[in-house]
């Protein structure tokens, strides 16, 4: 099983981008969990979901404490202490941002780092600040959890093809970087 943190803001589409990525680990025979969090319910509060993904069935019904993947759609959280909270020995950091790795603080503990400017594919393409798609574009890239394609065709479904669009291009212009 494993174990994925999101980071967001209200607004940007952290539940949305969540149930699409379920969507797609199930049409590819896995399972999927959601769990949401919402502390102060407004546009632009910090919100964190949860997610696993696993070949067998999913028993675990709470947060995640010690994620394998951190997916950040806005880098201005980084400097939260429970940004990079719990983050296991090699794993993943995948954020939203036109910044270096050293400038985000990513924690020696990652192993990658998959960086990409998903805001401005999203203002480019969609016209607003709505990461959630881009971000998943290098999200697939980066763990290869899910299908690449189903994962594509999910988004097409729930929000049509210029945000289909968006995570295609996410997905090629995403910087993955093993940390040393």
């Amino acid at each position: 099983m494993k174990e994925i943190r999101l980071h967001g803001r209200g607004g940007q589409g952290v539940v949305k981008a969540s149930q699409i990525v379920v969507r797609a680990a199930v049409a590819g025979g896995k399972n999927g969990q959601f769990i949401p969090f919402f502390g102060v319910e407004r546009k632009g509060s910090p919100v964190f979901g949860y997610l696993r993904i696993s070949e067998e069935p999913i028993r675990r019904k709470m947060q995640v404490y010690e994620p394998e993947i951190l997916v950040i759609m806005d880098d201005s959280l980084v400097g939260l202490p429970a940004t990079y909270a719990g983050l296991k020995e090699g794993g993943i950091v995948v954020i939203n941002s036109t910044k270096t790795p050293k400038e985000l603080g990513i924690p020696s503990q990652a192993g990658e780092t998959a960086i990409v400017d998903a805001t401005g594919i999203a203002e480019e393409l969609i016209g607003r600040n709505i990461p959630n798609t881009s971000m998943l574009g290098a999200f697939v890239k980066a763990s290869g959890l899910v299908d690449k394609e189903a994962l594509f065709t999910e988004i097409e479904k729930a929000f049509g093809a210029v945000n289909r669009q968006a995570a295609e291009r996410a997905y090629e212009e995403t910087v993955v970087t093993k940390q040393s």
